[in-house]
C-alpha cells in the first residue's frame, strides 16, 4: 500500500503509530501493576505517554528506522522495559500473568483505534486528509498486531514467558526463566533465518485482514 510513498513520507506515516504502540504497550504494563500492588513504575515517573521517558535508542528508533528504510514489509521495535517489582504484587504469581497481559492487549485495542481512525478518513473523504489518515491507519493496525502477537510468543523475556511461567510448576518456572539471557538472540535467530514469518504469517496476516477490513482498507 505504501510502496508509492517516498522515504520521507514513510517516516511521517510511522513514526507517530510506532511511538504511541511501544510507548502505550508498557505504560500498559506499569498501569495494571500499579492495580495490583506494586507502585515502582509510577513511582519513577513511568506511567506517562510522554515517549521520552519510554524511548530505547536502539529498539525505538535504530531498528524499526533501519527496517523502515531496507524496506522490509516487517516494522518491530520495543521501549525501555517499565519495571516491575513481584514481591509488591497482591499474588506475585498470578499477578505476574496479567501486568505481562496487559501490554499485548493494550496493542490489540490500539490496532481497533487506528482501524476506526481510518474508517473516520473513509467517512470524510476530504482530499488532503484521508488519504493520509488512511495510510497512518494501515501503519496503525500493522505495528500493532505484529508487537501484540510477537510479544505472545513463549521466548523469555517476551509476554507470553510471563504467561507461561504462571501456569507451569514452580520448579519448572524457576528453570525456564534462566532462559532469559538467551531469550533476544533467540528472537533474533528466528527473524533472521525466516522461522519466525513462517510461525506467524498465517495468525497475523488473518488478524491483520479483520482490522483492514474494519479500517475500509483493501
Amino acid at each position: 500500500m505504501m510502496n508509492e510513498l517516498t522515504l520521507i513520507q514513510l517516516i511521517a506515516v510511522w513514526i507517530l503509530p510506532v511511538v504511541f504502540a511501544i510507548t502505550v504497550h508498557e505504560v500498559a504494563h506499569g498501569w495494571v501493576a500499579k492495580k495490583r500492588g506494586d507502585k515502582t513504575a509510577w513511582m519513577l515517573g513511568r506511567l506517562t505517554l510522554n515517549p521520552i521517558k519510554h524511548i530505547d535508542p536502539i529498539g525505538t528508533l535504530l531498528v524499526p528506522g533501519f527496517l523502515l528504510i531496507a524496506k522490509t514489509g516487517f516494522i518491530f521495535g520495543w521501549a525501555k522495559p517499565v519495571p516491575v517489582n513481584a514481591r509488591n504484587l497482591k499474588n506475585p504469581v498470578s499477578d505476574m500473568a496479567i501486568v505481562a497481559a496487559a501490554g499485548p492487549l493494550s496493542n490489540v485495542l490500539m490496532a481497533i483505534c487506528w482501524a476506526l481512525f481510518g474508517r473516520m478518513g473513509l467517512m470524510l473523504d476530504m482530499d488532503g486528509i484521508t488519504q493520509p489518515m488512511m495510510y497512518m491507519s494501515y501503519a496503525g493496525i500493522q505495528i500493532n498486531l505484529v508487537l501484540a502477537v510477537i510479544n505472545l510468543l513463549p521466548i523469555p523475556p517476551l509476554d507470553g514467558s510471563r504467561i507461561l511461567s504462571a501456569l507451569l510448576p514452580r520448579r519448572w518456572a524457576w528453570y525456564y526463566s534462566h532462559i532469559e539471557r538467551y531469550g533476544f538472540f533467540v528472537l533474533l535467530f528466528l527473524l533472521w533465518t525466516g522461522v519466525l514469518s513462517s510461525l506467524l504469517g498465517y495468525p497475523l496476516g488473518t488478524a491483520q485482514q479483520l482490522f483492514f477490513s474494519l479500517a475500509g482498507l483493501k
